[in-house]
């Protein structure tokens, strides 16, 4: 893969599992927050895995738009789009009703210095969007961030692990469950609660930071030395099939790959490929956020790109000075300022 063409092509192949899947889920489905990182290869996918399954479904894309072209690209795709502020209830309400929710909006970056608007996405707005959708089922996008650091060697925090999240990002995202289970509660709405970190594709990640890092002969800070990646085509389609596991009392999932990946072997394994020894700065602390996914993987089965064939990808797009999303993930941050 050496264009953006060819890596959104490859982000948007469904599996024969997806595709099955989805001649059993009923009705159209509703994408919320598809502007952003994972939403338009979401919604690729989705149509490439209706028409794979030879079924007929409206997708549709909600997002307020600001990226020029995503609309149109995205109705070129088969996509129905609506320009929607989700935060204005009028237009909220205007929305059509759809059996299906994926529920992607939320803000991260930017939190600090203007936590107000965090809170309102993140803890606010899952409420006026349960209300709306009330009769349909719900897969709610939402992060490992909920979950406190764990012990390196202990496989990482697992859905029975009581959330205590750093820092107001954090505890903003557990808002936003809260908000949700509690509608969920009073509505009976089944729902899945989508804990996910980190997707990766070339264009942004931890694989990306890490292998940038290496090629500009940066240090590596190790003090948070360990993380969770999944391939983003994979984290779309396990959200996708996760409709079908939407339950009341609401499920909580975590999603992301089957490795702890230890950052120090990964920037050794970019410096294999990309022929330049990485440099290092601090040693490993015996604690990260780490995400264990093994109900998903007993669920879904396990990803179908490798975390090898991810770092062969990533060095080979870095080595080309391929572009970039310019979205660091902070995945570093241990004191969850963000």
């Amino acid at each position: 893969m050496n264009t953006i063409e060819q890596l959104e092509a490859k982000l948007a192949e469904p599996s024969e599992a997806l595709a099955a899947d989805l001649k059993k889920i009923e009705g159209d489905i509703v994408l919320l927050g598809v502007g952003g990182k994972m939403g338009p290869s979401l919604a690729r996918l989705l149509m490439n895995a209706i028409r794979a399954a030879g079924v007929d479904k409206r997708v549709i894309g909600v997002s307020r738009f600001t990226e020029k072209g995503l609309r149109e690209q995205l109705e070129a795709e088969g996509v129905q789009t609506i320009a929607c502020d989700l935060l204005d209830d009028e237009q909220l309400r205007k929305l059509p009703e759809v059996p299906n929710v994926i529920y992607m909006a939320g803000n991260k970056f930017g939190t600090t210095g203007n936590e107000s608007f965090t809170w309102a996405m993140n803890a606010y707005l899952p409420g006026r969007v349960a209300e709306k959708y009330r009769k349909s089922r719900i897969v709610a996008f939402s992060s490992g961030n909920v979950y406190p650091f764990t012990q390196v060697g202990y496989g990482g925090a697992s859905e029975a692990t009581s959330p205590a999240p750093i820092g107001e990002y954090g505890q903003s995202c557990l808002g936003r469950e809260r908000v949700f289970e509690h509608f969920a509660k009073k509505h009976h709405i089944p729902m899945v609660i989508y804990r996910l970190n980190y997707a990766i594709d070339m264009r942004y990640g931890v694989l990306l930071e890490v292998a940038e890092s290496v090629k500009a002969g940066k240090p590596i800070h190790l003090a948070t030395g360990y993380a969770n990646v999944i391939w983003q085509g994979d984290a779309n389609e396990i959200a996708i099939r996760s409709l079908l596991a939407c339950e009341t009392p609401v499920r909580f999932l975590n999603v992301t790959g089957p490795e702890t990946v230890s950052i120090r072997w990964a920037a050794e394994e970019f410096g294999k490929r990309l022929g330049i020894a990485p440099v290092f700065e601090g040693s490993e602390s015996n604690s990260a956020l780490l995400n264990n996914a093994a109900l998903c993987q007993q669920m879904f089965g396990y990803p179908r790109v490798s975390l090898l064939q991810m770092i062969d990808w990533v060095a080979e797009w870095v080595a080309a000075g391929g572009p970039t999303l310019n979205k660091p993930t902070h995945f570093q941050e241990r004191k969850g300022k963000f």
